[in-house]
């Protein structure tokens, strides 16, 4: 934007050399690469610059590091923001589908984070998408270990039976217990994971345990 509106400074006054001085690389290197999906503005800065090069203008974009607590960088960066917020122009739609995908991703990472007995959560503390496995019956199987939600654990729901209870430990029967809490089948660990006590975020997390189907 700032530099938007020193093109347009300039095209008021006679033809001369001009240089601008920018910390924003990003800004730069978008004009240097323009495609179909810039921002319009750059299409915006580019025309500009064109008509006044062919008025016998000189411009030249310089890069500078950011120096803050420099006054004069200061001054400029006051400037830049005060013409900012001035200027009206339409948001670009690729700029406010971004913004709310934030938002909504933001909304959707605090609810999440609220979950204090959510089975997903203890393996998943983090809203980021996962990779799928690519055989789907092995992902199936995965998934639903990892919502805790499975044919053994949950089918007495469906038939009213009674909760299957583990009696090695006299406690419900679940993938926790199963998988990691229950000495009954300790052998199998150490045998699969080498280690009798291992968390379902080991077990289930990000890349799975690659024993943990044969398991």
């Amino acid at each position: 934007m700032a530099i938007l509106q020193s093109l347009s400074d300039i095209s008021n006054y006679p033809a001369d050399n001009y240089s601008f001085y920018s910390d924003s690389l990003t800004v730069l290197q978008a004009l240097s690469s323009l495609h179909h999906h810039s921002h319009p503005l750059a299409f915006s800065i580019l025309y500009l610059h064109d008509r006044l090069v062919c008025k016998g203008f000189s411009i030249l974009l310089c890069w500078v590091p950011s120096h803050v607590g420099i006054s004069g960088n200061e001054i400029a960066d006051t400037a830049a923001k005060n013409v900012s917020a001035v200027l009206v122009n339409p948001i670009p739609l690729k700029d406010f589908k971004h913004y709310i995908n934030l938002t909504l991703h933001s909304i959707w990472a605090n609810h999440w984070n609220s979950q204090s007995v959510n089975k997903l959560r203890s393996i998943k503390p983090v809203v980021e998408p996962w990779p799928t496995l690519t055989n789907r019956k092995e992902d199936t199987i995965i998934t639903r270990l990892r919502v805790g939600h499975t044919r053994y654990t949950h089918r007495h729901l469906l038939i009213e039976e009674q909760v299957p209870m583990c009696t090695q430990c006299n406690c419900t029967m679940s993938i926790f217990h199963m998988l990691s809490e229950c000495p009954n089948i300790n052998y199998l660990r150490l045998r699969y994971f080498q280690s009798s006590a291992i968390s379902l975020t080991d077990l289930l997390g990000k890349t799975p345990h690659v024993h943990l189907l044969p398991f």
